[in-house]
């Protein structure tokens, strides 16, 4: 879907970079490859959180709400990555099975990460479903899920 990947790459050019104004934005864009109008990237930076902050320079810069830019801190905080044993993809879906009596708190922290990727999650006592939003393709999810619980993927692979 053209839009996740649009989101994803504002996300990354703006964690990434000094961005200060929707022109730059809108030419780094266009360098890899990725056309939008400046209405389009307005919305986005919208749904996305986007707020200008104080460079340091007396200007202002573009920056990820404190959400997104304090999701890895967060997680690792809380300890939820030794938790999940496995992901499962079924049917554009995406299965989470943890240690019995985790699912909930999970799943309550992958929601509470505002991820517009994940639509919302069900859990169980040791299952989360994990339901994608319109045109969110699986490597979109587990990009997503990487980007909430750093190290996931590590921690499923060991458990292999």
């Amino acid at each position: 879907m053209q839009k996740t990947k649009r989101l994803l790459a504002i996300e990354k050019i703006i964690s990434d970079e000094n961005i200060s104004i929707q022109e730059e934005l809108l030419k780094k864009l266009k360098g890899k490859g990725i056309s939008c109008t400046q209405a389009t990237l307005s919305r986005n930076l919208r749904q996305l959180g986007v707020g200008r902050i104080p460079d340091g320079t007396g200007g202002y810069k573009y920056s990820l709400s404190e959400n997104i830019r304090n999701s890895e801190k967060t997680s690792l905080k809380l300890n939820i990555v030794p938790v999940i044993r496995d992901l499962v993809e079924a049917k554009g879906l995406m299965v989470i099975k943890t240690i019995p009596g985790n699912a909930s708190n999970t799943a309550f922290f992958i929601d509470g990460a505002g991820r517009f990727e994940i639509a919302g999650t069900i859990a169980g006592d040791d299952t989360i479903l994990v339901i994608p939003r319109d045109g969110v393709t699986i490597p979109q999810v587990h990009t997503c899920l990487e980007i909430i619980l750093p190290g996931i993927h590590e921690q499923i692979k060991s458990k292999k």
